[in-house]
């Protein structure tokens, strides 16, 4: 039974362990089983839903080789715990899955990093057109910090206390944002140059990307009060001069984290810029689409 949008059609489609391997090999293998250790070689058909590789000899199952394998967890919990991960706009935290599923915080921790670490699939993609790239700081802010945590001189483009994500954002497309150590030209350069297709037209917040002589380069400068403009070029295009689109994507990507997760460790702080980004990338698809993308990206 293919499932449908909306959490009881969702029950309905997996009653059980069983619906949820049947629905998994479809997904992975289609209409023929093939062995993660030979693809070449038969496959007998044992019970308990193992197969054996005939010419390796060793026993197999739909999680063999994926991210599921070697957990104590049935495959029911997993399916059900991806499926409320994706439908939650802004994602869930690890309290409320473990109440959800009936697990502890630790189980649920572990189940949503081991399903972020296939979410950047959807990022790092290469853009062109009408590009707008502009960083952003994730971290608390100073006013709200007790008076013996707070920074000195961590106004404006200061990072001591926060961690630099940088991003790019195609108009009307997708998005790519990575975490970095700093916000230099030596080190923006070439994650924009990787990303961006040469003759593009870039728009920026004012800050200075300097050396980018293969694109089109347009400023903004929210210092001095100038917030954009439309502008007509040689060849008579309009061009809208601003960075509103990429600065939406911070706000939605900071209530993301504010909302549900609270506080992000910057050890980890990039699996959920690429849990945003995939939810980004993927937002004119319905619940099910998303996550049958999902579970290919695992298969």
């Amino acid at each position: 039974m293919k499932p449908k949008d909306g959490l009881i059609n969702f029950m309905l489609a997996f009653p059980d362990e069983e619906s949820c391997v049947k629905y998994f090999e479809k997904l992975r293998w289609g209409d023929k089983v093939i062995s993660p250790f030979d693809s070449n070689s038969k496959v007998y058909v044992c019970a308990n839903g193992k197969y054996k590789c005939r010419n390796t000899g060793k026993y197999f199952d739909v999680k063999t080789g994926t991210v599921f394998a070697g957990t104590k967890l049935p495959l029911r919990y997993w399916v059900f715990a991806i499926f409320l991960f994706m439908s939650h706009k802004r994602g869930i935290s690890s309290c409320q899955l473990a109440r959800d599923l009936g697990v502890t915080q630790k189980t649920a921790w572990n189940m949503l990093h081991k399903i972020r670490a296939f979410m950047k699939s959807q990022n790092n993609r290469h853009v062109s057109g009408d590009v707008e790239i502009d960083e952003t700081f994730v971290g608390g802010k100073n006013k709200n910090r007790h008076k013996d945590k707070k920074v000195e001189k961590c106004q404006g483009r200061s990072f001591k206390d926060k961690v630099p994500v940088f991003g790019v954002l195609q108009r009307g497309g997708n998005v790519s944002a990575v975490v970095v150590p700093n916000t230099k030209a030596s080190t923006l350069k070439p994650l924009i140059t990787h990303l961006i297709e040469a003759g593009s037209n870039v728009f920026t917040d004012g800050w200075e990307y300097n050396g980018l002589e293969e694109y089109n380069q347009y400023s903004v400068d929210h210092g001095r009060g100038f917030y954009g403009e439309t502008i007509v070029t040689a060849n008579g295009e309009e061009l809208n001069v601003s960075t509103n689109r990429i600065e939406n994507v911070w706000s939605h990507f900071k209530r993301m984290v504010f909302g549900t997760y609270y506080k992000v460790s910057k050890v980890h702080l990039q699996r959920y810029v690429d849990e945003f980004v995939f939810r980004f990338n993927t937002r004119n698809y319905g619940e099910i689409e998303r996550f049958e993308l999902f579970l290919q990206c695992i298969a």
